[in-house]
């Protein structure tokens, strides 16, 4: 397996607070020679999934800690392939939720990185302490080797205050570091490049909007390469309707449910975050079976598929304002990706914008997929999202330099 992997590999870690996935990735194609996921880590039933060759391998072992879901991965590598010793491993790519206003690039990680990441953990309490476990676990097991956090917020970093600023005190503002972040940044990059390659056009001359659809879902309006606009906001709880998510909610709310159900700060940010979106409007997080449900008639399906649609169109339309010329837009992750209807009832209803859908080729998506007819006003692509391959060569590209 070794022999047949030539030229520089990065190993791409996305650690949770009870999972690692990892993936050796060539930052040039993309090409993926591996790829796992340990899970259950804490537990004495934890599962390790190796994939290498066209081959998966899954063991249940236990896992007490990071550090040691690392060494198993780093074991799974020598005995089924890449050994990491036998190839050109240049640099260890981590994914990191919050970079605050920190990072606005991939950084270099050292102690004063690890300690400003440590720092954010407020703005992203479920995930930045995660990361934090797997940077200290990968950077024990490969001490000599270039580590770099690629964060989900940097590409963000780009939007003008405009965008990025809330309307409430300044304390807030500067004591409290609130503000309108976004995250899927890596997958929006790299959606919005390959979308400018699809349209043959440079990147800097290319206004596209990417729908980032899954259980978590976020729009990004895109000019010249850089984000100026994306619908999550200070959290992931602002924009689009997801699985568990509302999205847009009156910031009364809170204070609402406090005076008419008692409900405290934390009553709410658990309903939000998780018994909200599809799950509360139909019971169901899968949008799959809300499809399903709504092919039968159930009226709370359909109307969460017009809620869900509507939103869509909100941000379309205003984000096409905000840019002052639409090129394309892109649909990518999960729903994104796999959903020809939901494309189908947006893209038909910007028809009064010249958006011509090409039902046929919507309807057949394969990878990389026009889905709109050659004399369409605006272009709209699907685009399989590859974070893991834009983590890869960021990494790549800033060790390249160093």
């Amino acid at each position: 397996m070794s022999s047949q992997v030539s030229g520089p590999v990065v190993l791409v870690i996305n650690a949770g607070s009870s999972s690692v996935k990892y993936q050796l990735v060539d930052p040039r194609t993309g090409e993926a020679h591996a790829k796992g996921l340990i899970e259950r880590i804490g537990l004495d039933d934890a599962v390790l999934h190796h994939t290498a060759g066209g081959t998966a391998y899954e063991r249940t072992l236990e896992v007490p800690d990071h550090a040691t879901a690392i060494e198993l991965a780093t074991r799974a590598f020598a005995e089924h392939g890449p050994h990491l010793a036998e190839v050109d491993l240049v640099a260890v790519g981590h994914r990191v939720v919050h970079g605050g206003d920190d990072f606005a690039d991939p950084v270099l990680i050292t102690p004063e990185v690890v300690a400003a990441v440590e720092r954010l953990v407020p703005l992203a309490p479920l995930h930045n302490p995660g990361n934090l476990q797997g940077i200290a676990a990968t950077r024990e097991a490969f001490p000599d080797l270039p580590q770099v956090a690629v964060f989900d917020t940097a590409f963000h970093q780009s939007m003008p205050a405009a965008a990025s600023t809330y309307a409430v005190p300044q304390v807030w503002r500067t004591e409290h570091r609130v503000r309108r972040y976004g995250f899927h940044g890596t997958s929006h990059a790299y959606v919005s490049r390959r979308v400018a390659d699809l349209l043959g056009r440079d990147p800097g001359d290319v206004s596209c909007i990417v729908l980032h659809l899954g259980n978590g879902a976020s729009a990004a309006a895109i000019q010249g390469g850089r984000s100026v606009d994306t619908s999550m906001g200070l959290t992931p709880l602002e924009g689009l309707v997801m699985g568990t998510r509302p999205g847009d909610v009156d910031p009364g709310l809170a204070a609402h449910l406090g005076r008419v159900a008692g409900m405290s700060l934390d009553d709410v940010d658990r309903a939000l975050s998780k018994e909200s979106g599809l799950l509360g409007l139909t019971g169901s997080a899968d949008f799959r079976s809300v499809m399903e449900r709504r092919a039968e008639g159930d009226e709370a399906a359909v109307v969460a598929f017009e809620v869900v649609v509507h939103r869509l169109l909100r941000y379309v339309g205003g984000y096409a304002a905000v840019l002052g010329r639409l090129d394309a837009i892109a649909f990518t992750a999960g729903v994104g990706e796999n959903d020809a209807e939901l494309r189908a009832a947006v893209l038909d209803r910007l028809a009064g914008f010249g958006v011509v859908l090409d039902a046929a080729a919507n309807a057949s998506v394969e990878g990389e997929t026009r889905i709109t007819t050659a004399d369409s006003a605006v272009a709209a692509f699907v685009v399989p999202t590859n974070e893991e391959w834009e983590i890869a060569r960021q990494s790549a590209a800033l060790v390249a330099t160093l």
